[in-house]
């Protein structure tokens, strides 16, 4: 694929990929677990039920990518509104899913802070993502 006009990239796609990868596996913990979810697994809507919202972003930014109709901003845009609200659910002040709510439900320490660092490595790509389509999108820019 060559890089659109937009800034996209195969690095770039890559990112977002790898940010959708550690998206799911969270959202599967949050199943596994089974603490903080809501429909489309209990009647319950609630910020997971909300969460759910990245999924069809992602899929229309990819059609729109592949389109020439999105670029970085639109990725830039994405990943840190996602990290922004991740951050801000698991660190916040008014964290409403904080750390010991992810490792505490495990039977095993182990597999409770293994999952705490899924949600790391999520963060952490969220982060990598932003920047990177951040700098893709100053090196479009029109010079004036």
């Amino acid at each position: 694929m060559r890089e659109n006009a937009g800034g996209v990239n195969h690095r770039l796609l890559g990112l977002i990929v790898l940010s959708t990868v550690f998206g799911l596996g969270h959202h599967a913990d949050h199943v596994i677990r089974g603490n903080h979810i809501g429909w489309p697994v209990t009647a319950q809507v609630n910020p997971f039920t909300y969460s759910l919202v990245i999924y069809p972003v992602i899929l229309l930014g990819l059609y729109l990518t592949w389109r020439d109709r999105v670029g970085a901003r639109y990725w830039f845009v994405v990943a840190l509104l996602g990290l922004a609200m991740l951050g801000g659910i698991h660190f916040g002040p008014w964290a409403i899913e904080p750390p010991h709510d992810i490792i505490s439900p495990y039977r095993s320490t182990v597999f409770g802070y293994l999952a705490f660092t899924w949600l790391f490595g999520l963060l952490g790509t969220l982060l990598v993502t932003a920047v990177y389509a951040a700098r893709q999108w100053r090196d479009v820019q029109p010079v004036r």
